[in-house]
């Protein structure tokens, strides 16, 4: 609803800004006439940061790999399990905003956060973040940041297990299909919890009062999520649990082994049966986070989409050797320098011509991963050859394809299935307006806009900032023009009577300043400050 304000206009405007102040006096008795206060440079019609990218892109260099998201999620998700002592993680990418948004669901709960980052400098390697969950004052995280992450539901199996019930909201996350929480229930059901699902939230505590007992448990299906709630929650019941058919992910492997490190008995991470004799007491630990595989397999990609040469470190090749698999099928020359440094080449020269297509169908580990399925097929959209493109995990991870086809992409799609054609060209992209609507989708936007010709503009990048740290400066330092642009805030106002001796009426009926729309009063003050704010004098 518009809401009326009242400033007073005692001297004429600054000439920057006269046509909008010419506009006062010209429509002074024409009620209901709509100005923006802004400079009129401004053609921003948000606030949110966006990335400007001037290709096409050749580049060279060096790039470091930061630690992973989604093992980081769910370690400390996991510090809930340890009531005696902190827990130090090494190499969390803190300046993820989904980070961010775990560490704030940690601390709502009562837990005691601190992060140690080298005193702000984004150079400084060694990242801690240190969290001691010995006196949790609630099993009922915040709903609000719950709703941001899919990651935030993990929560649920340290807390049920530690005390005996948990209310939990559903997760978030992206908008790539259903992830329901189905396996998640049924296994903590099959571990002797009641749980009841009512209006997005799940209630949930043992049935004998107690704890959570040990049980056999067959995963329908490979769900990473599920596998590690299930693996926190086993670790604090009584008596052992065999987990079968679980995901066999890295990150699982890196839970059991932070688990096993806090006092835990976990087996069989990274094959099919995982088995686990509970324990009612672990305790914080010490343990490193590893290398983001997929955020490996992304800057290796964009080396093959610029038709690049590009090292990186630290990588575990054999966490991304489906990727790895594809690229040589392709004519990349991947070359291992040591044991965590990563060479890829795709310029002319050594791949012998243009790069070829391939087929991909994704799946869960070591299949291929549907977290590179999006920036693969921007890739696939500039090399010889059809190439088919299946998703097999998520039935709605093709959002990206509309927009790749505004920079000029031929890309075919039948439900879950795409078909890409030929190229005959080096690249057939060109740059355009872009709209990230998740984030493994946005930063393929990202790499078709290294490879397009001319400028590629993408907003919604706060989805991509979800999961890649520090994207500018990473692909500045290897030679792309890039911008990260935020605009100047503004705000639109309908002039209701005007009298420039006393003053104006004006009503705000569009607005970016955040918070200036969400109050229930304007007054005089708030609305100088949205004057200050859009720069207006």
């Amino acid at each position: 609803m518009a809401t009326s304000v009242f400033f007073s206009v005692s001297k004429p405007l600054k000439p920057y800004y006269s046509p909008v102040y010419y506009s006062l006096q010209q429509q002074q008795n024409n009620p209901k006439t709509q100005i923006q206060i802004r400079p009129e440079s401004q053609t921003h019609h948000h606030n949110d940061p966006k990335l400007i990218i001037n290709g096409p892109s050749t580049l060279s260099g060096h790039v470091n790999i930061s630690g992973s998201k989604n093992s980081s999620l769910s370690l400390l998700a996991a510090t809930l399990c340890c009531s005696v002592g902190s827990t130090n993680l090494h190499n969390v990418p803190v300046s993820l905003s989904d980070i961010d948004t775990m560490l704030a669901i940690l601390t709502s709960l009562g837990a005691k956060v601190e992060v140690f980052n080298g005193g702000g400098d984004p150079k400084e390697e060694e990242v801690m973040v240190v969290v001691n969950c010995e006196h949790i004052v609630s099993v009922e995280p915040c709903l609000e940041s719950l709703r941001k992450i899919r990651g935030g539901f993990f929560v649920i199996g340290p807390l049920l297990g530690r005390f005996g019930e948990a209310v939990v909201g559903l997760p978030g996350g992206c908008d790539i299909g259903a992830r329901p929480v189905d396996l998640y229930v049924r296994g903590l059901t099959a571990l002797g919890a009641v749980v009841v699902i009512r209006d997005g939230i799940v209630y949930t505590h043992v049935a004998n009062g107690r704890s959570l007992v040990g049980a056999r448990f067959k995963l329908d299906y490979q769900s990473v999520g599920a596998t590690e709630t299930l693996m926190m929650a086993a670790s604090l019941a009584d008596g052992d649990t065999l987990l079968s058919n679980v995901a066999k992910e890295p990150e699982v492997i890196d839970l059991a082994r932070f688990l096993n490190n806090s006092g835990a008995y976990v087996q069989g991470a990274g094959t099919n049966e995982i088995f686990i004799k509970g324990n009612r007491k672990l305790y914080g630990s010490e343990s490193v986070v590893s290398p983001d595989r997929i955020e490996a397999g992304t800057f290796m990609l964009a080396a093959a989409i610029t038709r690049s040469c590009v090292s990186m470190s630290p990588v575990v090749s054999s966490d991304i050797s489906s990727l790895i698999d594809k690229l040589k099928i392709s004519g990349c020359k991947i070359a291992q320098h040591n044991h965590h440094t990563l060479e890829v080449s795709a310029n002319r020269a050594n791949a012998g011509g243009n790069l070829r297509g391939f087929d991909v169908m994704t799946g869960p580990f070591p299949g291929f991963p549907t977290d590179l399925q999006p920036q693969t097929m921007a890739l696939l959209t500039t090399c010889d050859g059809s190439s088919v493109v299946e998703e097999s995990v998520f039935d709605k991870r093709m959002s990206h394809v509309r927009e790749l086809r505004k920079l000029g992409a031929k890309i075919q799609v039948c439900k879950n299935t795409a078909l890409i054609p030929g190229n005959v060209q080096d690249s057939p992209l060109h740059g355009a307006h872009l709209v990230a609507t998740d984030l493994r989708g946005g930063i393929s936007l990202v790499l078709a806009g290294l490879a397009a010709k001319g400028t590629t503009e993408i907003s919604g990048i706060n989805h991509i900032e979800r999961g890649y740290e520090n994207l500018d400066t990473k692909l500045r330092v290897l030679g792309v023009d890039i911008k990260r642009l935020i605009p100047t805030p503004w705000c639109y106002v309908t002039v209701t009577h005007c009298n420039l001796g006393a003053g104006c009426y004006v009503t705000v009926t569009h607005c970016n300043l955040g918070q200036c729309l969400t109050n229930a009063h304007h007054d005089k003050g708030t609305f100088n400050r949205m004057k200050r704010n859009s720069g207006f004098p």
